[in-house]
């Protein structure tokens, strides 16, 4: 009786207000790449609390698209004993959680993953709905079939469609399996080329040329993270380069129905803000971005053998030149 009493006690403690009045919250992050989609989520995510007003000491390590570096993070991060561990991108989010399993108990913190594809495929949470073992966060999960009719509307004759990524990554595999299950219904097959690192990407891109007619890439870090390898392939070959997030547009992809991943951020920042103020992972859903804006990028459309419809133009958020 006397051990479940401090059990009990134990887990009041821990999920205490995690910040005193007038005290700097800490906050340890784990970015997997860089890129400029995950950089937006971090500076999101950072904006949020500034202009809420809420102090921050912030610990910020970056894996550079290394796993064996994403667990190291990791672990150091349980060390710094921050308030929040935050983690950008779903190998980052794995390898937290799994430190995080290991810890002990006067070491675990709550963990709020962002720009996570398929948190129960990656193994952070079993119900989107009822989070366990203090994990929560936003997910960026596609809304695969209205990215792939915007890609045959753009294109007007994919019958062959490549699918560029990295096998490794689970956010990845989730999205392609999503894309072939609708491939048939759709009128297209896919063909698949991976990279398990970034000097590979090159030679992933360049082995599809002939074997398709456009190239979707998800968001997958490897690939985004090496992106103008794969631009410089589809400029070169007239092959159209389709991306899954807009910021890859504006480095030339020819088109994304995609998120805002600043706009991502800033929604975990107020997920992050409720944890700071006591309320416990568990409470808090999976939340959703549920906002698409289509970019569209001319002058890569044009080098890459598509001349835009001003349908298109006039329907776009944002158009590239």
């Amino acid at each position: 009786m006397r051990k479940m009493w401090l059990a009990a006690l134990l887990a009041a403690i821990l999920w205490l207000p995690a910040v005193t009045a007038g005290a700097a919250a800490k906050i340890s992050v784990s970015q997997f790449v860089e890129h400029p989609a995950l950089d937006s989520v971090l500076r999101g995510f950072q904006d949020y609390l500034k202009e809420k007003g809420i102090a921050v000491e912030y610990s910020v390590h970056n894996a550079q698209a290394n796993m064996g570096t994403a667990g190291q993070i990791a672990q150091q991060m349980i060390g710094e004993r921050a308030d929040l561990l935050v983690a950008i991108a779903t190998p980052s989010a794995q390898s937290c959680a799994q430190a995080l399993q290991r810890a002990p108990a006067e070491l675990k913190r709550p963990l709020l993953f962002t720009a996570v594809t398929d948190p129960v495929a990656a193994g952070l949470v079993k119900d989107l709905n009822r989070p366990e073992g203090g994990i929560t966060g936003v997910s960026d999960l596609l809304p695969v079939a209205e990215h792939l009719q915007m890609v045959l509307d753009y294109h007007g004759s994919v019958k062959r469609l490549g699918l560029l990524y990295n096998a490794g990554e689970a956010n990845s595999k989730a999205t392609v399996a999503s894309i072939k299950a609708l491939s048939e219904s759709l009128g297209f097959t896919t063909v698949e080329a991976t990279a398990a690192k970034t000097a590979d990407v090159f030679q992933a891109a360049k082995s599809l040329v002939g074997r398709v007619d456009a190239v979707f890439i998800p968001t997958d870090n490897t690939i985004v993270s090496a992106l103008e390898s794969v631009l410089k392939v589809g400029t070169e070959n007239r092959l159209p380069i389709f991306a899954a997030d807009v910021d890859s547009v504006q480095r030339g992809a020819v088109a994304a129905m995609g998120f805002d991943y600043y706009r991502h951020g800033y929604q975990t920042g107020a997920m992050a803000e409720k944890i700071l103020g006591g309320v416990k992972p568990e409470d808090l859903p999976v939340e959703f971005q549920q906002d698409l804006e289509l970019h569209i990028n001319v002058g890569a459309s044009r080098r890459m053998g598509i001349i835009p419809n001003e349908t298109f133009i006039r329907r776009a958020a944002k158009v590239h030149d």
